[in-house]
């Protein structure tokens, strides 16, 4: 039921920011909105205010704003080609398409202003705690368990993870002994590092190191900061969120992040699930990792996303004229198949993941 509501909200919230920012847009440059609906397909509710339908409609995952004279060629009375989105310049058109983007973007800054305003900034604790112990791993067969604290290495106290990491990689490969503390009682392990390689955030070998196969404990404390930092950090982690988004589609193309990796709703309802049971403030910082992710993945040159959109007007700008129906027509029928294909597939990978960890269960 977490998993339910909470993918709701998230979405929910999400789709209206986007959807939001094309009918701000549309509204400044003085198009006429026809339509402004949380989801595809059936209408399921709806209201009439002014010139402007508001819908929910039957299938949750996505939205439109449906404008006048949005599509070429379509008919629009003369006393109304001022408000049609068709006979718009291609600048205030290109506006519009990249308003929905945009508002992703800009409401997960003010998402994480808020959160750093409010809760504080979040930095990570310098410890000794294990946080991970990997499966199959020196540090595992000689018995050292998650949570313990490292108390010396080679008979040097260590205070910080960086004095921890240096004692196992300066030990070239000899034994080390190993001093902890398990729920105040004290246990000495002896074993030897192996060479292991390291591996960045997306998987890729950047090295190789003496390891046990120990992780620190990510714990993390909040400390106060005004509305200039907090606004500063917020930038700055969308940024941060952003290019690891980017990077992380050009990785999974070069095939160093394998295409099971990727989810789909129902792998988001189950995050957004752990994340609500974590805390609100987990969940907001989720929601905002989601915006950043919809912002950017909406500007893939896909026909059918904005970003295909941008495309077009951007070489009908340079060429001076649209492009032509059929070649849209034609674009769009790829688009379609394209993003068609990608979601059997996560639904796919979804799906797969619900059973592989209910026969291991």
């Amino acid at each position: 039921m977490n998993s339910v509501l909470s993918f709701v909200l998230v979405l929910g919230v999400l789709i209206f920011v986007h959807e939001f920012g094309h009918f701000l847009l549309a509204k400044l440059f003085g198009v006429k909105v026809l339509k402004f609906s949380l989801g595809f397909g059936q209408k399921v509710i709806g209201r009439q205010w002014g010139e402007t339908e508001y819908l929910i409609s039957a299938f949750p995952l996505g939205g439109y704003v449906k404008m006048y004279g949005e599509q070429q060629g379509e008919e629009v009375l003369p006393e109304d080609v001022h408000r049609s989105f068709s006979h718009k310049p291609v600048w205030q058109r290109f506006g519009i398409v990249f308003g929905g983007p945009l508002f992703n973007l800009v409401f997960a800054v003010v998402l994480f202003f808020c959160i750093f305003l409010f809760a504080g900034l979040p930095e990570p604790v310098d410890s000794t705690r294990i946080g991970e112990v990997s499966a199959g791993s020196v540090a595992e067969e000689m018995g050292v368990k998650s949570g313990d604290v490292v108390r010396s290495i080679n008979g040097q106290l260590t205070t910080s993870w960086t004095q921890v990491s240096d004692g196992i990689k300066d030990s070239q490969g000899q034994a080390v002994i190993l001093v902890v503390d398990r729920q105040g009682q004290e246990l000495t392990f002896t074993a030897k590092p192996t060479m292991q390689k390291m591996k960045n955030l997306f998987g890729e070998a950047v090295g190789e190191r003496f390891m046990l196969g120990i992780v620190r404990s990510d714990e993390i404390r909040y400390k106060k900061v005004g509305i200039g930092e907090s606004g500063s950090a917020a930038l700055m982690q969308t940024w941060n969120l952003g290019y690891l988004t980017v990077m992380g589609i050009v990785k999974m193309v070069q095939r160093v992040i394998p295409a099971s990796e990727l989810g789909g709703p129902i792998r988001i309802a189950e995050i957004a699930g752990q994340q609500l049971e974590a805390g609100w403030m987990n969940l907001l910082y989720f929601m905002g990792l989601l915006s950043v992710n919809l912002g950017i993945l909406n500007l893939l040159p896909i026909p059918v996303l904005d970003g295909g959109h941008l495309v077009f007007l951007s070489l009908e700008a340079i060429r001076r004229k649209p492009l032509n129906d059929r070649t849209m027509e034609i674009s769009q029928k790829i688009g379609i198949a394209i993003l068609g294909t990608l979601m059997v597939f996560v639904f796919y990978n979804d799906i797969l993941r619900l059973v592989r960890r209910w026969l291991m269960s």
